[in-house]
């Protein structure tokens, strides 16, 4: 076990450089898959420091392997920013117009190397796989190509930190279990013969059945699934006919459909199908649904989670762990949980009394939680490497 001076001088040591790089990459965001700069920014200064990582041309992201060792540990930070305009007045602003670090990859991918230049410094029996991951915002994910590369083949386990406005910074939140929900997409078509507002009784009143699969989809859900087991679904798209008084051919409805139960994300799909078709149908309308698959739910593991309870005490102390919440927004991360164990853990980042929700444009992220990631992440990597 290491001596939590040892760390608590290593991660000072670095974390001027740290917060230089989480500014940086802040004033210079790239959208998912466009994150080459950031990428050349990492790699350059990994390179400065001795480490050789693996870059992933013509796409951007990298991987850094620091250590010897037969057994290895992952560390994920991600990289892409949000297509949002950032406000006037921050101290460190984004420089590109309409692109902006809402969710704070900035301190992910900035917490993620100083981990790496920190490991690279300790004498561990093993070795940290710190991954540079881009796309973590699209649909359904970058994790999913770095999977097809074999970013796991020879990895045990696997960490990540998601920043997390609601706790104080200099605190990580912890949880067994599920701690996000699926994402998954849903396309729903109503076709009919079409016709005039003053005779829907001679026809199929299509836009008066898209009302009842808007209001019956959810709440024969509701009654199909688990009460424990959260689940959400929301229509975000309706589009159908060109005039008040015509009854349209087509309309068309898509929306997210959300679950924190790995069992539950199964069935889903034919779900789905089916309670749309039974309830168009006897309203005459003939239906098509197609259920596009996202993103799992991110399951903790509950044995990673006691080794980072344990690592977190050590070098913060009692007061700075909290319990924490499911989210029924989506992490890519669950991607690697579907593959080896590991954990996502949250990350506090709020050091005052107002707090703004992720991919808003008026978050503003406490620059102090750098020194809390690093600290436990080194902490948490090299417990779990014995």
């Amino acid at each position: 076990m290491l001596d939590t001076a040892q760390i608590d001088g290593l991660v000072a040591e670095v974390l001027p450089l740290v917060v230089e790089v989480r500014r940086a990459i802040h004033r210079h965001p790239e959208l998912s898959g466009e994150e080459y700069a950031t990428t050349d920014l990492i790699a350059g200064i990994l390179r400065d420091h001795g480490l050789y990582p693996r870059m992933r041309t013509p796409q951007p992201g990298l991987i850094a392997d620091v250590g010897t060792g037969s057994r290895m540990v992952a560390f994920r930070g991600d990289l892409d920013g949000l297509p949002i305009q950032e406000p006037e007045g921050n101290a460190v602003r984004s420089s590109i117009p309409g692109v902006m670090h809402a969710c704070g990859h900035d301190a992910h991918a900035a917490l993620a190397l100083g981990v790496a230049l920190v490991v690279a410094r300790l004498d561990l029996d093993g070795r940290v796989r710190v991954v540079f991951q881009p796309a973590e915002e699209t649909f359904p994910g970058g994790a999913h190509d770095l999977l097809k590369e074999g970013v796991l083949d020879g990895v045990d386990s696997i960490l990540a930190f998601h920043v997390d406005p609601t706790l104080a910074t200099g605190s990580v939140g912890l949880k067994h279990g599920a701690i996000t929900s699926s994402a998954d997409r849903f396309y729903i078509t109503l076709e009919g013969p079409g016709g005039h507002t003053a005779r829907p009784h001679q026809t199929v009143d299509l836009v008066y059945v898209a009302g009842q699969v808007v209001t019956q989809l959810p709440a024969l859900m509701d009654r199909l699934v688990d009460a424990r087991a959260p689940l959400t679904l929301v229509f975000g798209k309706i589009h159908g006919g060109t005039a008040d008084n015509v009854i349209p051919t087509l309309v068309e409805m898509s929306g997210t459909l959300r679950t924190a139960d790995r069992d539950v994300w199964d069935v889903l799909p034919s779900m789905v199908d089916r309670l749309v078709r039974e309830i168009a149908s006897p309203l005459g309308a003939k239906t098509t649904a197609h259920y596009q698959r996202g993103i799992p739910p991110v399951i903790n593991n509950p044995q990673i989670v006691q080794s980072l309870e344990r690592s977190a005490r050590r070098v913060l102390g009692e007061d700075h762990i909290a319990p924490t919440h499911v989210s029924m927004g989506a992490e890519d991360f669950a991607r690697y949980l579907e593959e080896i164990p590991g954990a996502l853990i949250r990350l506090g980042c709020s050091a005052g009394q107002t707090r703004t929700d992720l991919h808003s444009a008026n978050f503003v992220l406490d620059e102090g939680c750098l020194e809390t990631g690093v600290r436990v992440g080194v902490a948490a990597v090299a417990d779990l490497l014995g």
